[in-house]
């Protein structure tokens, strides 16, 4: 990849499979710009060392994006971003409507968990602070 590698993150008892969770953050990066058409992603092998996850659990996950036309085999390199043509944009209404259910399952958490709009925002800070680079 020519810029530093984005990190992928996967959460096995989540409910949802982890070669789907990294579908969605590889859409998520290409979307927001992060993933540009001929970036090269880190391979097979060094995702699933990284995250300690069966090889073929990513491979699955590469694949399914390459059907999707998200992403491109370049012999002799590996996996690349492919071009936009024939996928939607990363435009910022797009991006904020993936975020959005998310926001809003874990404001109605917060407020079930009786947490306050004030003490929301502040954990969302905190998260912000440590997550930007």
């Amino acid at each position: 990849m020519s810029r530093p590698d984005p990190i992928f993150v996967v959460h096995p008892s989540s409910g949802v499979p982890i070669y789907r969770q990294l579908v969605d953050q590889v859409d998520a990066l290409v979307a927001g710009g992060r993933l540009r058409p001929g970036d090269l992603l880190p391979s097979v092998r060094q995702v699933a060392a990284v995250l300690g996850v069966n090889p073929m659990t990513v491979s699955k996950a590469w694949s399914r994006l390459e059907a999707d036309g998200v992403l491109a085999r370049d012999r002799g390199r590996g996996m690349v971003v492919a071009p936009p043509a024939g996928r939607e944009g990363g435009a910022l209404t797009e991006r904020k409507a993936q975020v959005r259910p998310l926001v809003d399952q874990a404001v109605v958490r917060g407020l079930q968990l009786g947490l306050t709009p004030a003490q929301m925002l502040a954990l969302v800070k905190s998260s912000l602070e440590e997550k930007t680079p």
